[in-house]
């Protein structure tokens, strides 16, 4: 075996510089992250420092929207182990499969996706292992989560989907999915199993289906620590995001705050976990949960929920509308002007579906219509924003889930500069702080105060701005805003673990937690969390 010694004039600098170039040279988002992927295993220090020092050009690739084709091809873009898969044939003996894990001493917290209901592409099976990956990398990035405390976890479960149990490729299981009774007990071995293994181990659950979701987080949020992103990341983004973005419209409408009126198009586990998390808006405005609940309106392909709907699911029973009689709402422009909301969200996975004239009917019911398209990728997109800018002369305020370049408009002669509802600026800040509260559980106030803490993040110039989210460049001093406000929720809680947080100012805690952060710069210490 030949030793590898770089040329006489190797620069650090120099092969910085060449890997962007080389980066920046693939022709599409696939290559990029191809490139990325193989970076990351031939020097994962000098892949989070590029990633670390290019968040805008970056994320896009390791996250929405490119992470979406890279699981859609993942079986035949394999290069080596990067995860932890854990089978359904594994049943009985999972806790000898997470046993393998290689860092199970450095192990803090893990990304688990079931690879149902990946970014809105459907069953991708054991392909839906870049999810957890691309979400773990940006822990490391956005919160200076150490790379070796991360675990990455897919459960081959099989799929539905004929063309990868077809694929002679494919690097999963080729069984249909199991039913509810193996599922469950499937599930709760595994985390059984997971907190004998990974007794310090944050769970963050991804990409499970809309009742799976559900099911699994009020059967385990009380025993595990351990969150879901679908459901209480989004919503806590997209509540931080509604803060600013209701403000803005009031300040053009002279509306109160608490007559926002808020309509939800898309029902499954992301909507409806948003919506709950918005009701924490109106509770803020010193409403009553019941009055709360009164300010928001929810919409599935059937139409507008209302509770006489026959065969109900479960989780859409809490915002079905109880006080409408007339025929069923079916057309989203009959529910807009029934309503008259101030704000339509999207988490439906429907492209355009909200059209021309759903945009002008909003817009001309609101001086400052709220529209957030939030469905990922932006191939789900419920609407472009050039098309919501154009479509209200630019007095729109929008946020969506993945990343839309700023606009010059020919119409209003200026530059509108989109938001992001991208949940990279909530579950980094929500892990770090659980982390280094100790905390034994993840609690509802301590999602709640992430949010808050997100939408009291904008520097001068942003609120100058108009915008309702942060720059991304800013992620890691945002991340450590939120983690203190996490740590603040777990000790009002009696959560927490670490007592010697529980008395410092909050100057001293912020800075506390900023020397805990990981830095891929040689110089820093690699003992930090």
């Amino acid at each position: 075996m030949f030793a590898r010694i770089p040329p006489p004039n190797f620069s650090s600098a120099t092969h910085r510089a060449r890997c962007l170039t080389q980066l920046r040279s693939k022709s599409n988002g696939l290559e990029k992250y191809i490139f990325l992927n193989g970076l990351k295993e031939r020097d994962p220090n000098l892949f989070y420092s590029i990633l670390y020092d290019n968040m805008r050009e970056i994320v896009p690739i390791l996250y929405t929207p490119t992470v979406g084709d890279a699981c859609q091809n993942y079986s035949h873009i394999w290069r080596r182990p990067e995860g932890l898969y854990v089978s359904i044939g594994d049943k009985g003996r999972i806790r000898e499969v997470l046993a393998t894990w290689p860092n199970l001493r450095d192990a803090r917290i893990a990304v688990v996706t079931d690879g149902i209901r990946i970014l809105g592409l459907g069953d991708l099976g054991a392909n839906g292992l870049p999810i957890s990956i691309g979400k773990l990398d940006l822990y490391i990035a956005g919160a200076g989560i150490r790379p070796t405390s991360t675990v990455p976890i897919c459960l081959d479960l099989g799929t539905s989907t004929k063309k990868y149990l077809e694929d002679p490729l494919y690097i999963g299981v080729r069984r249909p999915r199991p039913d509810a009774k193996e599922m469950d007990e499937f599930m709760t071995e595994f985390m059984t199993a997971m907190k004998e293994v990974f007794p310090n181990l944050l769970v963050q659950f991804e990409d499970f289906s809309t009742d799976n979701a559900f099911k699994y987080l009020d059967k385990f949020r009380n025993t595990y620590k351990c969150f879901n992103d679908d459901i209480q990341g989004t919503g806590a983004v997209v509540l931080s995001g509604f803060f600013n973005a209701a403000r803005l419209a009031s300040e053009a409408s002279g509306l109160p705050l608490k007559d926002h009126r808020i309509l939800f198009f898309g029902a499954g586990s992301a909507g409806i976990g948003v919506a709950k998390q918005l009701t924490s808006f109106f509770k803020f405005m010193g409403m009553s949960e019941e009055e709360a609940k009164k300010q928001i309106w929810t919409v599935d392909s059937k139409g507008l929920i209302t509770a006489d709907r026959k065969g109900l699911q479960e989780h859409k029973k809490y915002f079905a509308r109880t006080n409408y009689e007339g025929p069923p709402l079916t057309n989203l422009i009959d529910i807009i002007n029934h309503v008259k909301p101030t704000a339509l969200l999207g988490l439906s996975t429907i492209r355009n579906a909200f059209t021309k004239e759903v945009i002008t009917s909003m817009a001309a019911l609101n001086a400052r219509p709220i529209v957030l398209p939030l469905s990922n990728p932006i191939s789900m997109s419920e609407v472009d924003y050039e098309d919501a800018v154009e479509w209200t002369n630019g007095s729109v305020i929008f946020a969506s889930g993945s990343p839309y370049r700023s606009y010059f408009s020919p119409s209003t002669g200026r530059t509108h500069e989109p938001g992001q509802g991208n949940n990279m600026y909530i579950f980094p800040g929500i892990g770090l702080g659980t982390l280094l509260s100790k905390a034994s559980r993840v609690t509802d106030s301590m999602i709640e105060q992430a949010s808050v803490a997100l939408a009291g993040s904008l520097d001068k110039e942003e609120t100058k701005s108009g915008l309702v989210y942060p720059r991304l460049d800013r992620i890691r001093d945002i991340s450590a805003q939120i983690a203190m406000s996490v740590i603040r929720a777990a000790q009002n809680s009696y959560v927490d673990n670490s007592p010697q947080l529980r008395h410092v100012t909050d100057n001293v805690l912020l800075q506390y937690i900023k020397e805990q952060m990981w830095s891929p710069q040689p110089s820093k210490s690699d003992t930090k969390m």
